[in-house]
């Protein structure tokens, strides 16, 4: 039985939300799947993955086939390079611990990355915030010195009538 790690959607309309799942490749896109292995969210910024990295490892040992978007997917949460570790294990060119310190060096890494883009995105949420606040407030201002003038003629004007008033 051929087997593929592919996407199966699922959400609403214009809301995509998908699981990564084992399936048979013959099975249909949201049909019957043999094992689920995580979700995926690409309408957050950055996209949320989450997989359970072992299970995933184990689908690629038995020979299953990811679709593109999906080696994609398990490459960013590094599924497969522990895939490719293991492989180096069972040909005794690393030992356990090496392959897991390698591993781990690199998701340190990438979270890193991560975190370092999502820190830059709201940085930028926030100043595009603040300049907006300050146009705003540049636009009541020079509503309200626009409106000024006419205040001011308005507190001559009783002035002026209080003025003709005392010398009649």
């Amino acid at each position: 039985m051929p087997v593929k790690i592919r996407l199966q959607r699922h959400g609403k309309k214009g809301k995509p939300y998908y699981w990564i799942v084992a399936a048979d490749a013959r099975s249909k896109r949201d049909g019957k799947y043999l094992e689920k292995l995580g979700a995926y969210n690409p309408n957050t910024n950055p996209a949320t993955v989450e997989l359970n990295v072992d299970g995933a490892v184990k689908w690629l040992q038995n020979g299953a086939q990811p679709t593109d978007t999906a080696k994609n997917l398990l490459s960013y949460k590094g599924a497969l390079l522990k895939n490719h570790l293991v492989g180096g294990v069972r040909k005794g060119a690393l030992t356990e611990e090496q392959a897991e310190e390698k591993f781990n060096a690199w998701l340190e890494e990438k979270t890193a990355k991560v975190q370092a883009k999502a820190d830059g995105l709201s940085e930028v949420e926030a100043k595009a915030k603040a300049e907006a606040l300050a146009a705003e407030k540049a636009v009541n201002d020079a509503r309200i010195a626009a409106a000024a003038p006419v205040v001011e003629d308005a507190e001559e004007a009783p002035a002026a009538a209080e003025a003709s008033n005392e010398e009649e």
